[in-house]
């Protein structure tokens, strides 16, 4: 014997499993992509970055944390396609088949007494002062405030960071 609605509701019990399949295979997507991003990929605004090695094209980096003398980038803005970043700061693009699956705006996060090479190619990296890489010695620096005017007549150079956190980095050469 059959009742008239058994089959509606059959279908609309198959309807529900079809749309929750659906739902678990988007969100299954969702975790393959972020599980298929690097470490430096997933960090957060805020979140520091060491730069191993690098190159105009390919770049070996990690996150650290950002007392270390090695977190010479800081993370500034984290997006999930490419943008445009301010000038003064860096960017950090991750593809994977042939679309980018993140984007990150990297400030300068450079250490008082340290030293570091600055290349056009491939940006800085934190070096020895004693190093024949050594480009520049970060005298001062100033959290709050992009003024190259307050560093003074020791300095030779100086980075600003004209974006929220303002900072200024004065510097001079790296062996004393």
């Amino acid at each position: 014997m059959k009742f008239p609605g058994a089959r509606l509701l059959a279908r609309i019990v198959l309807a529900l499993v079809a749309v929750a399949a659906v739902a678990v295979t988007l969100a299954g997507c969702s975790l393959v992509e972020d599980a298929s991003k690097s470490d430096t990929a997933k960090a957060a605004v805020g979140d520091c970055i060491n730069v191993i090695e690098s190159s105009a094209v390919d770049s070996k980096t990690e996150p650290v944390d950002c007392s270390s003398d090695n977190a010479v980038y800081k993370v500034a803005q984290s997006y999930d396609k490419k943008t445009e970043c301010a000038a003064d700061y860096t960017s950090y693009e991750e593809m994977l088949g042939g679309g980018t699956t993140a984007f990150l705006c990297l400030a300068p996060n450079f250490k008082e007494g340290n030293c570091y090479n600055e290349s056009r190619v491939s940006g800085y990296k934190h070096v020895d002062c004693g190093s024949s890489e050594a480009t520049f010695r970060v005298l001062k620096r100033i959290d709050g405030k992009a003024d190259e005017l307050l560093c003074g007549e020791d300095a030779t150079g100086f980075h600003l960071i004209e974006e929220d956190p303002k900072a200024t980095f004065c510097t001079g050469k790296p062996k004393a």
